[in-house]
C-alpha cells in the first residue's frame, strides 16, 4: 500500500540539503546594527555551513559532542544550527541575557567543547570561558573588531 510517509528520516541535515539544491536562490536576510542588510541565498548558507561543519571536526568535534552558540540571530547563528547538527552533534545556546554564574553552570553541566561566539559579544563571554573547563576550542563569527584583553 503507498502512503503518504517518508521513507528516510527528516534530520537537519536532509532539510539543509533539499533546502540548498531545490530553494537555492531563495534567500536569508540579516538587519546589521548599522542598519544595512546582509543577503545570502541559501545555497550559500548550505556551503558555509558545510564549511563550519568540517572545521569543527577539524577541532576535534564527533559524534554527540556538544557545541554552544552565543550569538545573535542572524546568519551565522543559521549557520551554525544547520550545521552542528547535520554533523550529529548536539547544539545548545548560552543565553545572552544570563548572568555570568548561570552562563558557566549551562556550559560546565553540558560539557560544551566549542563555544561559536558572535565577535560583539566577546566582552560578555571572555570573563566566563576560563571557568567552563571543558571548552577547548571557540569560534568567533563576523566582524566584531578588536576587543579588550579579557581580566
Amino acid at each position: 500500500m503507498q502512503s503518504t510517509m517518508m521513507n528516510v528520516p527528516l534530520t537537519t541535515a536532509a532539510i539543509l540539503r533539499h533546502g540548498s539544491s531545490v530553494h537555492g536562490s531563495a534567500t536569508v536576510r540579516t538587519l546589521q546594527p548599522d542598519g544595512s542588510v546582509k543577503v545570502a541565498s541559501f545555497a550559500e548558507i548550505g556551503r558555509r555551513s558545510a564549511q563550519l561543519a568540517n572545521a569543527l571536526r577539524g577541532c576535534g568535534i564527533t559524534g554527540d559532542e556538544r557545541v554552544a552558540t552565543f550569538m545573535w540571530n542572524n546568519q551565522e547563528h543559521v549557520e551554525a544550527y544547520c550545521a552542528v547538527p547535520s554533523m550529529g552533534a548536539v547544539l545548545h545556546t548560552l543565553n545572552l541575557r544570563l548572568a555570568s554564574d548561570q552562563l558557566v553552570y549551562i556550559g560546565n553541566h553540558a560539557e560544551d567543547r566549542v563555544v561559536i561566539l558572535d565577535g560583539s559579544l566577546v566582552p560578555l563571554l571572555a570573563p566566563v570561558l576560563p571557568h567552563i573547563t571543558s571548552v577547548h576550542t571557540v569560534v568567533v563569527t563576523g566582524g566584531g573588531g578588536p576587543h579588550p584583553a579579557a581580566p
